[in-house]
């Protein structure tokens, strides 16, 4: 079915299209820096305990498997996607603002399921305002959003430093500000209208094309890389607390989280010169093992006394565990899913990946509680029964891909697709 034409208005580029893009994904990666590595330690600040904080941790992820998909179609069915972003965001900060309430468990859970219905969609509506930049002015996507990741750092290493001087309880500050910051830049958004084709999260794309999708291949694969993500659920939820508990600082919490991102990124640059010729499914396979070689050592860091340099060593294996796996899993679609189907497989590897770890993220506070680091441990039978799944894919696997993917393409994808950020 031939795609509608677009408006005269639409053949208009934007004044400063992608300046505004950038502080789009600059502005928006602010508070989602700072919400990952502190958002727990201004939990266990409060006087939650680890079951009470995984399950604030988890209970959205949940919700926001079902909603994202809901609201991004909504965006792609409104006037402009634009007016929907500006919503989302500004209710985004008046929710934050609960967090200022009485910090009760009830109360914190609230705010949290309730901001990550509205908070989620900003990242997968963004790409959308920028790949229409993309298809119709030529804009450069990775130019744009390389500001998301550098802001991105930028809050890791700058929100230690903050919460040294002023401890935890300036997280929900620093998100405030941080949303406040995304809405004015929101309201500076470029308008697009309607695009032409539903964007990759759309909840329609899904149900029309996801049954052409359930072949072994792809499932397997997808399950696999979603079982391999959420093994990462014990490090996200709780490796910010357990370096506070053996002393590390806060400023030096947010370096070690900054240099996991630094590798991955490292990674992105460097996958085609090393990678190119590798095989998806011995692509996920060393995804796999680096995880698992992850939590291995991750336990023994302390005791061994390798200290700060050794959990500097560990986060490097970022680039192997996450960036891999995420470049990984969009070589497999672009070889083995049509076009017209891409936007379906995306949701359905979204599906696995929120579902899985936010199941894992569930009972990760009952380890913690219950085991401390030694959680990691725990994580390793994770990985290894998405390494399984991945295996169990290699032996179904078509004969030929549907179509060549090009590998810069499928990084840039993949880049894009980070989500935890």
């Amino acid at each position: 079915m031939s795609l509608p034409p677009l408006s005269p208005e639409q053949l208009v580029k934007p004044r400063h299209f992608e300046l505004r893009m950038s502080l789009i994904f600059g502005t928006l990666f602010i508070s989602l820096g700072t919400h990952l590595p502190y958002f727990p330690l201004w939990l266990q600040a409060k006087g939650f305990h680890a079951e009470q904080i995984a399950v604030i941790l988890a209970a959205p992820m949940f919700l926001r498997v079902v909603t994202t998909p809901l609201l991004t179609t909504l965006a792609d069915r409104a006037r402009d996607r634009a007016n929907v972003y500006i919503a989302l965001v500004a209710a985004s900060l008046l929710l934050s603002m609960g967090y200022f309430l009485t910090p009760t468990y009830a109360m914190v859970l609230a705010v949290s399921l309730a901001l990550t219905i509205v908070w989620t969609p900003h990242s997968p509506i963004a790409d959308s305002l920028a790949l229409s930049g993309v298809r119709r002015f030529g804009s450069n996507y990775a130019s744009m959003r390389k500001w998301g990741s550098i802001c991105y750092l930028c809050a890791n290493v700058a929100g230690g430093f903050i919460l040294a001087a002023t401890g935890p309880q300036a997280v929900p500050v620093i998100i405030v500000l941080a949303l406040g910051a995304a809405l004015v830049a929101g309201l500076l958004a470029p308008r697009m209208g309607r695009p032409r084709k539903a964007s990759p999260l759309s909840a329609a794309e899904i149900q029309h094309a996801a049954p052409s999708l359930f072949n072994a291949y792809f499932l397997y694969f997808t399950f696999g890389v979603g079982i391999i993500t959420a093994s990462h659920a014990f490090l996200y939820g709780f490796v910010s607390i357990y370096w506070k508990s053996i002393g590390i600082s806060d400023s030096v919490v947010g370096l070690l989280w900054a240099w996991g991102v630094v590798s991955e990124v490292c990674m992105f640059l460097f996958f085609n010169r090393i990678f190119a010729s590798v095989s998806v499914v011995k692509v996920m396979v060393i995804a796999g093992i680096g995880s698992i070689v992850r939590w291995i050592i991750f336990p023994l860091v302390w005791p061994l006394g390798l200290g700060i340099a050794g959990f500097f060593a560990v986060q490097s294996l970022h680039s192997v565990s996450v960036a891999m796996l995420l470049i990984g899993l969009q070589r497999m679609i672009a070889e083995t899913v049509s076009e017209e189907r891409t936007g379906a497989a995306q949701g359905i590897a979204y599906f696995f990946n929120g579902f899985f770890m936010a199941a894992v993220t569930l009972a990760s506070g009952p380890l913690y509680d219950r085991l401390g680091v030694d959680g990691f441990l725990v994580m390793i039978p994770i990985a290894i029964v998405g390494l399984v799944l991945i295996g169990l894919a290699a032996r179904s696997a078509p004969k030929r891909p549907v179509r060549g993917g090009d590998e810069r393409s499928l990084v840039d994808e993949a880049r894009h697709t980070v989500a935890g950020k």
